[in-house]
Formats: structure tokens, sequence, C-alpha cells
């Protein structure tokens, strides 16, 4: 092992797996080698929970706490909400579901798109295609000429603002590879098709392996958005069965301490997720909310986003068909309401994972992000032919949606529905810490509603069919008079943001 420009190098994959965990670094937020994961407090609260008639009134209490307040459940209050099986009761919790995401998003859904930059990986994860050893996968890890080839079409041709960036574990890709794609990603011009004008990707998320602090100090200082990293599963002993010893990702403590690493290093917002189908998702919900809570307790910050990824096929791999934890369309919709619930404040991702009809069927249940024109193959968008796409040798899981942008645009406009391309926030600097009150009091939504409205112009005049255009037109007229009616001092101002993005100009925020 070697130090480059303060970022560690192993000269292989041995030394890489030998020598990348930081002990110290994992020490630090469990003292007394205490967990916050504690199974056997997550089994006794989901076995009381089943134990316990469900007291319509308790669970009303327990709806209405999160509706007035936008603070975390405690386990025990979510897992009464799990256990609600009256269609009408959770009708209510449903409909609450929806009203606080108004209350915190307002009715916007951001847009973003899936950049798979690498798939080389020193892991061996039973139910992934990008595992090591797995002969059927093609891997690749993209140049940056290729990087640059790939946002021509995400931002040039799409129109994409927003990107998570996702990468294999593995010495090759580590930071300063994975700092390099950020910066070129960022530094990347292209000219819209309709209206000729610079566009470019103004947000990069990145979804990677967990990092030392200083590793992610580094990504910070090249402009990160939003780290994610998907647990998996919480449950330790299955966990353990899927990921072997051997591997880096066989180290539960180190993935789970991830987020308070980032949130030490100053990288402001992190992502949640487990792989739901691994385990019973009742015991992963209750999980969540328990790194919620830890998190606010050392941080006061919570996570910007949770993600709902479901198994999916992959090459080489029959976990995702054989899991006996599968869950249907029916009991997904009930997770996230449940969620939505349980931690009210953060945003809530629904990916292409997800078929047509599922994703529709949730847009009222308390999501707030979604991709589409998703291609997750290693280089997938600039080599992208019919015969190519979604082919399991290229990818790390098979997509259900694959409706394009311009699609889902015009769906989610008949719906009322604006979709937002903003990234005014983070430039801003209302990230992390400063973002939690102004989203539980629903300031920071109101701001978000502004500059959706300006991203939703910039959108549809660079990038949209005429039919999109026509229904996206009809629906900021109706969300300016809202503005005007809600903010009748402050709508001069709103307005001439909007007519100056009208003439072309570009990349205006509050």
């Amino acid at each position: 092992m070697a130090t480059l420009n303060g970022i560690r190098q192993f000269k292989d994959e041995q030394d890489y797996r030998e020598h990348f965990i930081v002990q110290s670094e994992i020490d630090k937020y469990l003292p007394g080698g205490k967990h916050f994961i504690d199974d056997g407090y997550i089994n006794r609260t989901i076995a009381e929970a089943e134990a316990r008639p469900v007291d319509p009134v308790r669970i009303r209490e327990i709806v209405a706490k999160s509706e007035s307040t936008c603070e975390t459940l405690l386990p025990e209050e979510t897992a009464a909400l799990m256990q609600v099986t009256d269609p009408a009761l959770f009708e209510e919790m449903r409909a609450a579901a929806d009203r606080i995401k108004h209350k915190v998003y307002d009715n916007r859904i951001v847009m973003f798109a899936p950049l798979y930059v690498a798939n080389p990986c020193v892991n061996g994860c039973r139910y992934c295609g990008f595992r090591e050893g797995n002969a059927r996968q093609r891997r690749r890890i993209l140049t940056m000429d290729e990087v640059r080839e790939e946002i021509d079409v995400l931002a040039g041709r799409i129109g994409h603002k927003r990107l998570i960036a996702v990468y294999g574990e593995h010495p090759k890709t580590s930071t300063a590879y994975i700092a390099e794609t950020i910066e070129t990603i960022y530094g990347r011009q292209v000219k819209a098709p309709k209206s000729g004008l610079p566009v470019g990707i103004r947000r990069v998320n990145v979804n990677a392996a967990p990092l030392p602090v200083d590793d992610l100090r580094v990504l910070h200082q090249v402009g990160i958005g939003t780290f994610q990293v998907f647990q998996e599963t919480y449950n330790r002993k299955l966990y353990e069965q899927m990921h072997p010893a051997w591997s880096v990702k066989g180290n539960y403590d180190w993935r789970t301490t991830c987020f308070h690493r980032c949130l030490e290093a100053g990288v402001d917002d992190v992502g949640f997720g487990v792989l739901y189908g691994l385990c019973d998702w009742r015991y992963e919900v209750l999980a969540t909310i328990l790194h919620t809570r830890d998190l606010e307790r050392w941080f006061n910050i919570g996570p910007h986003t949770i993600s709902f990824p479901r198994l999916e096929p992959a090459s080489g791999t029959r976990v995702p068909e054989e899991s006996p934890w599968l869950i249907d369309d029916d009991t997904f919709a009930r997770i996230l309401v449940i969620m939505r619930l349980s931690v009210p404040y953060t945003g809530m991702i629904v990916t292409a994972r997800e078929s047509p009809q599922s994703r529709n069927r949730v847009l009222d249940h308390g999501m707030t992000q979604l991709d589409c024109s998703s291609n997750i193959a290693i280089k997938g968008y600039s080599d992208f032919s019919d015969e190519a796409h979604q082919e399991k040798e290229r990818q790390q899981f098979m997509l259900a949606d694959n409706r394009s942008i311009d699609e889902m645009v015009r769906y989610l406009a008949g719906r009322g529905i604006i979709t937002s391309f903003c990234t005014a926030g983070y430039r801003c600097g209302r990230t992390g810490g400063c973002i939690m009150d102004a989203l539980k009091t629903g300031r920071e939504g109101k701001f978000c509603k502004i500059n959706a409205v300006l991203t939703f112009r910039e959108w549809l005049d660079d990038f949209a069919s005429p039919e999109t255009k026509a229904i996206g037109d009809a629906l900021i007229e109706k969300e300016l008079a809202g503005i005007k009616e809600w903010v009748p001092k402050f709508y001069p101002s709103v307005m001439k943001q909007y007519e100056a993005t009208c003439r072309g100009e570009r990349d205006l925020f509050f």
C-alpha cells in the first residue's frame, strides 16, 4: 500500500482487501462494541407488535404525530403501523403519507438517471451480477473520454441534470478514479437539441463502496452530492451468508458505520437503502429506523434519501428467484407508506427496477424521486442499441420500467405532478443539517417548487416533444398561479427569473 496526493493506493486486489478497512473508524461509532442495529431488540419489537391487537386509536395517534412533527418515529410506533391490515385504516395512513410528502416536498417528483461507470469488483455478493468470479459478466472501466460520451447523451440528448454515478468496489476504481469522474462529469457541456443552448450535469450523487474519512473528504472537495450506500440487509447472520468473509463487503460493521464517516468528513447528504427480498421486510424497516435515529443522535442529521430496490434477476445467480423473502407489489406499497410516516422528512426513491404499473401506483404513497430513460449497462447510453439493451452480461441486474423521460414527464404532468430538475439547494448550502428544519416545517418545499418551475421550463424548451410541451406548459401556468397566491410579494421576482428562463437564460434559481 502507498499514498498519492493523500489517497491510499493499493498494488493489487489482495492488498486492497487486507488494508482498506480502517478499524478505528468503526470503533469510534460503536462505543463499547455495542452496535446500534440490535438484533434482539428488533425481533422483540416485531413479536410484541404482533401479539398486540391493532388499536385504530393508537394508529391514528402515531400518524398524527408523524404529520404534525415530521420527526422520526420510535421503532415501537413503526412496528405498530406494520400490523395494520384493515384496508380502510391503511388508506388513512396512505393519505397521511401523501399529505406529508406534499408538506415537505410539494407536488414535485425529482428526476435523475443512473450512470454505471465501472463494474470490476473485489466482492462476492451472492445475488449480484457484478460479483467477483461471475465469468458471465463483461467487465469494463470507463475512460474519461467515455464518461464524456455518456454525458453527451444524458445531458445533451435526454436532458438530465442529476446523476447517480455507480461504481463496483475495486482498487482500480477507488477514490482517485471516482473523484476524476466527478470532475469530468461536471466539466462537460453540450448543446440542447431544441434550443441549442449549453446544458450539463449539475449534481453528481455517488453509489459506491464505504470509504474511510480521508477519502470521503476528497470526494466532498470535488463536489459530490449524496453518498449512497445500500446495506442490502441489516440482518447480520443473513448478511454474512450473502457476503463472504474474505471480501471487504463482508465486514458488516464497516458498512453500517459508513454514513457516520460521511457526515464526519463533511459530506452533507447520505442515502440509505436495503435490498428488499433478501430478508423479512419488517426487520429491514425497523433496522432502517434504528440506523436513522443513530445518525440523528450523533449528528442531528438523518438520511437525505431512502431507496427501495427489490431483488431483480441478475447474471450468474439464482438468489433473486429463490429467496424466501421476496415481496409482492402490495407489500412494496405498504413499505413506502410506512417509511414515509416513519421518517417524514426524507426523500424516497423508487427506481426503474419497478414496473411502470408499480411506479404509477405508488406516486401518491410518499415517493419523491424516480429515474427514467435509464440504462445500467457500462457505457449503455452512448453504445445503446435495441439489440444490446437489457443484456444481463452488461449490467448488475435487470430493469422493468423502460419509459423515456419524455413519456414520464408527460404522464406525471397529466397527474398534476411537476417534474423537477432542480439542484439549487445544493449550490445554496441548503443541505445536511441546514436543510433538516426547513424540510420538517415545509419551507424547503416552497423554495423547491419555485426552482422546479424554472428547471421544468428549461427542460420543456430544450428537450420536450410537442405533445409533452403542451401539457407541461399548462401545468406551469397552474403552478405560477399558485405561487402568486402563496407569495404575492415575491411573485414579481419569480416572474423575472421565469421570463429570463423563457428568453434562454439557464440555471437561474432562488
